[in-house]
């Protein structure tokens, strides 16, 4: 997915020498001296606990080795200090709703107010609104100023059975891409698919860099699985989001439907969200064929794809599906594990002529059980399918990612211009 731009654009500049040099010729305060470029990368969740952390953790250090100064926002309790600790900009974020944003935002542009030294500011939709008033200083001031670039991965799910919270946070989302159109530089994304959903102009795309995976944090999981002989159990997992959107209620009564035509499969959940205790009541009329267990850190993730054989996305062929680059489908292949998922365009785009993928040609429930029935069918090759898996991973790696994020950065630096 390469970066985006017009015909009368610059191409892309590829060095921060080149892009230096490209904003000296047209009057521009310099942009890169002789120094590495820099960015702020504000993000709202804590790093420590969700499932997706890579995204932004091992994104940044490959950022960081290719020879940008990598300044990544990581919340810490109310009361601490604000910090810089190996990359992280330490920042103290309250419990309480909103006003803890606001603050945790605030303390942001404080510290953002007294560097000159930042190339580019880069957040996402929870931010679009907190950070506003920070491009407004630098209206009334006469000090160059970053870039403000919005990153869009996902689409907003509206709930199916919304609370005022909930309804709140939908509105809220929904503003942010309007406000932002107003008074960012332009737009990365998680994928072109997304880009186009959003209307967004090729002339403010700076460039699409997809999920990824580090192969070496999932290695051990290959490793470690034993693999299921005769007529023992398959076991499938889902590790992500628990949300009624996603089909999880649709898959377990699939894989209760195959085992009642004579296959044999477990399935393990491991996530939270709305649907988590229809799942947990769900799995507790299944005599342990279905179990739903809790999110665990990021690093531990490798340990439950190890007690599993096949991963699942069961996804329905929706918008907000058709537009994302899902971590957990790259974390699978690492891990060494075959693959069943429905034919949307994220899962096709990545592995569709791969032969360790079990495709539902739709999301419902017969067209699952046919995916299962072509598992168990295979199922003395899923060793050998998991390992070519394996090596389609290392096509997918995060560092590969970073780099498309490095040519959008760079190309946005060289082709807009900096106005207060």
């Amino acid at each position: 997915m390469s970066s985006t731009h017009t015909e009368n654009e610059s191409p892309t500049v590829d060095t921060p020498q080149a892009a230096a040099a490209a904003a000296a010729s047209d009057g521009r305060p310099p942009i890169i001296a002789d120094r590495r470029p820099s960015l702020l990368w504000v993000q709202t969740a804590d790093l420590n606990l969700i499932l997706d952390a890579a995204t932004w953790l091992t994104t940044a250090q490959a950022l960081r080795e290719n020879g940008w100064d990598v300044f990544l926002v990581q919340p810490t309790s109310d009361g601490a200090q604000m910090a810089i600790r190996d990359g992280m900009l330490l920042v103290p974020k309250p419990a309480t709703y909103f006003l803890g944003q606001v603050f945790f935002h605030w303390s942001i542009m404080r510290w953002l107010s007294q560097r000159d030294d930042i190339d580019v500011v880069m957040f996402h939709e929870m931010s679009s609104v907190m950070l506003l008033p920070a491009r407004l200083r630098y209206i009334l001031s006469s000090r160059r100023r970053p870039l403000f670039i919005m990153d869009v991965r996902t689409l907003f799910m509206d709930a199916v059975t919304p609370r005022v919270r909930d309804r709140l946070r939908g509105y809220y989302y929904r503003y942010t891409h309007r406000l932002a159109e107003l008074w960012v530089d332009g737009y990365t994304v998680i994928t072109e698919q997304m880009a186009s959903a959003l209307s967004i102009r090729p002339d403010r795309l700076f460039g699409a860099w997809p999920s990824g995976v580090d192969p070496s944090a999932f290695h051990l999981a290959s490793e470690m699985r034993r693999w299921s002989t005769g007529n023992e159990p398959i076991r499938l997992v889902y590790i992500g989001t628990l949300r009624r959107e996603r089909n999880l209620s649709g898959l377990c009564r699939a894989v209760l439907e195959g085992n009642t035509q004579g296959m044999n499969f477990q399935l393990s959940i491991v996530g939270s969200g709305d649907e988590q205790a229809e799942l947990e009541a769900l799995a507790s009329t299944t005599s342990g064929v279905v179990s739903v267990g809790p999110p665990v850190p990021h690093h531990e993730v490798w340990r439950v794809l190890a007690n599993a054989h096949v991963g699942v996305l069961p996804f329905p062929d929706e918008l907000k599906f058709r537009v994302s680059s899902p971590i957990k489908l790259f974390e699978y292949m690492a891990a060494g594990m075959p693959i069943l998922a429905t034919r949307v365009v994220c899962h096709t785009d990545v592995v569709g002529q791969d032969p360790y993928v079990f495709w539902a040609e739709t999301a419902d429930q017969a067209a699952l059980v046919d995916a299962l029935r072509q598992v168990w069918n295979r199922r003395d090759t899923l060793s050998a399918l998991g390992r070519e898996a394996t090596d389609a991973a290392t096509r997918w790696t995060w560092r590969s990612s970073a780099a498309k994020m490095q040519r959008a950065l760079e190309h946005a630096l060289s082709t807009k211009k900096i106005r207060s």
